[in-house]
């Protein structure tokens, strides 16, 4: 197994899910490269979303696939957005995007002072699209939302997710550091470790 599709065309997950994977020596291939269209995601876990869109993936690739469903979960507002990250801003009226995602949630924490919030990865790799046993990896970093955008490294929420333990946002960290401390690093970790053990 050389080659897996990622169930994803965003180019911040293929560039760290490729570095972090490179240990395998899998070349993972983004599924627009492959012209499948995106799954549809409608649940309400992460799990649930990173399942649906690997069997999408893996069945109309016929390759092995990994899927990744990631998300910021804040304590204020009960674990929200969860895995409505990527189209939070759309709320609040604003275009789907990184940037005005951020606008739109340094706008919502205002006057809020319990800050306390999760970036959270769940990785499933499937050997084939019909595959009953998933590979599931999960990783979680615990932080809080800054006041601003700080740093310019990464992409997401990164600017704003600041981690007490480095003093610093994810944005403003090395992006070695980044990797090796993020969720989807850990949650890569993991993955790597599994597929080691019972792939190949």
């Amino acid at each position: 197994m050389k080659k897996i599709v990622l169930a994803s065309n965003n180019p911040g997950k293929l560039r760290e899910l490729q570095e972090m994977l490179a240990p395998l020596g899998l070349e993972l291939v983004r599924q627009g490269e492959l012209n499948i269209p995106e799954a549809e995601e409608p649940y309400r876990t992460f799990l649930e979303n990173a399942l649906t869109k690997a069997r999408h993936a893996a069945r109309l690739s016929g390759l092995p696939a990994l899927a990744d469903d990631a998300g910021l979960c804040v304590d204020a507002f009960g674990g929200l957005p969860g895995v409505d990250t990527a189209y939070y801003a759309t709320q609040f009226g604003y275009p789907k995007g990184d940037d005005n995602n951020v606008s739109a949630l340094l706008e919502q924490m205002q006057g809020v002072s319990n800050r306390r919030a999760a970036m959270v990865s769940t990785l499933v790799a499937l050997r084939s699209a019909d595959d009953p046993e998933p590979l599931v990896a999960v990783g979680r970093v615990s932080g809080e939302i800054a006041r601003e955008r700080l740093g310019t490294n990464g992409f997401g929420f990164d600017p704003v997710m600041y981690l007490p333990e480095f003093g610093k946002t994810f944005a403003q960290l090395p992006t070695e550091v980044k990797n090796a401390n993020s969720h989807r690093g850990r949650a890569a970790r993991a993955m790597v470790a599994l597929m080691q053990e019972r792939w190949l």
